[in-house]
């Protein structure tokens, strides 16, 4: 699968309802103050600033690229992560397809995706061998972006697995036969480190670990960084470790800053800049059935997304990422963006 551009183009404002005009000379003195000196007309303003710099684009990959959200450690963000990195990509320009691999069905439910057990979900493609085509619905709230949802079905595929022809590369031959232009695959793991997981390490080539920036964060950590290691070394050779993400940061606490340190001095360039802090948006968004983009774009939790989104986009075709200037790829002609991605270390 190849991306058919290689620039996003603007995206559509996914938040409907009308826009705010400017006043003009004419206005009289009973005018409510302009719209950024109250708070809500501070949020307006960031929520417009904050969808107005995802649809200024960003360079988009040659090829797809599948990436895993794993970590066997509960409530770390690994479902917040994955749903808001995807509809940040997504509002950038990007197409992307997030495959939701956990029984619970999390992502589904963030992404306003029914689920319930008469419908066509990915237990379907990985013990029926339906193609992939079949499950994937799309997104209404937020253009490019698609999902194929999970459905309770999913909790017995890890018994049904076992006794199926290629167990652990049944999701990486579905992907392979999905035939639609797609920039990026974000596939949610459950908390676990059984066949499902396996299967997704299988169909990835990039792992991405949502850390949470509390006590035992690292717990844990090493028997999924082993299991990636076997897969590499006998099923998936091209599997990495490519991403780590600081979630539920706390600027306040000392020990948020504590396990940020320690989670860079392990990990190194691996662990993005941006972290993401803890939020209350962020957490409201999945009872709406919305991603936090859509549903507070002025957010702390949406711009930190957005920033999140912007440097995996910039890593993935080596274009050095500077948070002064985050839209510096997108001036880049194509030729340079390739020499800079034949030039980078794997």
């Amino acid at each position: 699968m190849r991306s058919d551009a290689n620039i996003a183009g603007p995206m559509t404002d996914p938040v409907p309802g009308p826009r705010t005009e400017s006043a003009g000379e004419d206005v009289s003195r009973e005018t409510p103050p302009p719209m950024d000196d109250t708070p809500i007309g501070r949020a307006a303003q960031l929520a417009v600033e904050a969808l107005g710099r995802a649809g200024e684009g960003l360079p988009r990959p040659e090829q797809t690229r599948v990436m895993v959200v794993a970590n066997q450690k509960g409530g770390v963000g690994k479902t917040t992560t994955t749903v808001n990195l995807a509809a940040s990509l997504a509002l950038h320009g990007a197409r992307v397809l997030v495959i939701d691999l956990d029984p619970q069905g999390n992502a589904s439910t963030a992404l306003g995706i029914d689920h319930h057990a008469e419908v066509p979900s990915i237990y379907d493609v990985l013990v029926e061998s339906k193609p992939l085509s079949e499950v994937v619905q799309p997104v209404t709230d937020v253009e490019g972006l698609f999902c194929a949802p999970a459905t309770i079905d999913l909790a017995g595929a890890e018994i049904e697995l076992v006794s199926l022809v290629a167990r652990e590369s049944r999701l990486q031959k579905a992907i392979q036969g999905y035939e639609q232009p797609l920039d990026y695959i974000l596939i949610d793991c459950p908390p676990s480190l059984g066949l499902l997981t396996v299967n997704a390490l299988v169909a990835g080539a990039e792992v991405l670990i949502p850390i949470q920036c509390e006590y035992y964060a690292l717990e844990g950590l090493g028997q999924l960084l082993r299991n990636v290691d076997l897969v590499r070394g006998h099923l998936n050779p091209e599997l990495h470790v490519s991403t780590i993400l600081l979630t539920m940061y706390d600027g306040r606490t000392r020990l948020a800053s504590q396990v940020a340190d320690e989670v860079r001095s392990h990990f190194g360039g691996e662990v993005l800049r941006t972290s993401i802090p803890r939020s209350v948006r962020i957490s409201e968004a999945p009872s709406y059935g919305q991603t936090v983009l859509t549903y507070d774009p002025g957010s702390s939790g949406s711009l930190s997304y957005l920033e999140a989104a912007r440097e995996i986009a910039l890593r993935g075709v080596g274009v050095q990422y500077d948070p002064q200037h985050p839209h510096i790829a997108g001036q880049n002609t194509q030729q340079e963006q390739q020499s800079m991605s034949e030039g980078r270390s794997e």
